[in-house]
């Protein structure tokens, strides 16, 4: 994967240069929005991570001008900026997906390669969908076989969270870690509770489970047994 990164906290991308090009990871990095802009358009890469707040342009202008142009490389924003509301312009502004800080790296980089293998060239899209189960993340709706679904704000992260990883076990760590921004384990059965409570809106009545407990790694959301 070919990587540009748009930030000017030398401290962040300097964390994000050394942990993807030990994934191995071709990754350029420039600190400043004018510079990143010239950048895209003058090289091709299969995603960039782009700051909003930079100087000299900030993230989002960056964005909509590639996007006026024309150029549909998927975009991963990444911001201290973590309301819906910011979540909402950056996505309308173009972005792909959106990532608060601090993150995990796990989860940053799991959403770089989903975008890396999403085609270019169509319309980006906020929906994520498995079987019938359709979650919006501009509008922050759930619906499965077309009924409405009501999530509270942590269910709706989970499910976010469980739907970006379909079909892959996610642990207990990776659910404290993006959704409570715990980087410990509190020994509570917080997560229990929660994952109960999603199953039972978005399974029970409907044909054929797909949220799973794996015993003793985690959890994950595919269609089958």
């Amino acid at each position: 994967m070919k990587a540009l990164i748009i930030e000017d906290d030398p401290v962040t991308s300097g964390y994000l240069l050394k942990a993807l090009g030990e994934s191995g990871h071709n990754i350029e990095v420039v600190g400043d929005g004018v510079l990143g802009l010239e950048r895209a358009r003058r090289e091709d890469y299969d995603v960039l991570i782009v700051d909003r707040m930079l100087p000299s342009l900030d993230g989002l202008s960056v964005i909509e001008r590639l996007r006026a142009e024309g150029r549909m490389t998927p975009v991963l924003i990444v911001s201290a900026l973590g309301e819906v509301d910011d979540r909402v312009r950056g996505l309308r502004a173009g972005g792909d997906d959106y990532l608060v800080k601090p993150f995990a790296f796990a989860e940053l980089l799991a959403r770089l390669e989903a975008l890396a293998r999403r085609p270019q060239g169509g319309p980006s899209t906020a929906k994520l969908v498995l079987a019938d189960l359709e979650l919006d993340q501009l509008a922050r709706t759930v619906q499965r076989a077309g009924q409405k679904i009501e999530l509270k704000p942590r269910e709706f992260q989970i499910l976010e969270y469980l739907m970006r990883h379909a079909g892959h076990v996610v642990t207990r760590t990776m659910l404290l870690e993006a959704v409570w921004d715990y980087h410990f384990d509190p020994e509570t059965n917080v997560i229990d509770v929660h994952i109960s409570r999603l199953r039972q809106k978005i399974d029970k009545g409907f044909d054929s489970p797909l949220l799973h407990t794996v015993r003793g790694a985690g959890y994950v959301l595919r269609e089958g047994d």
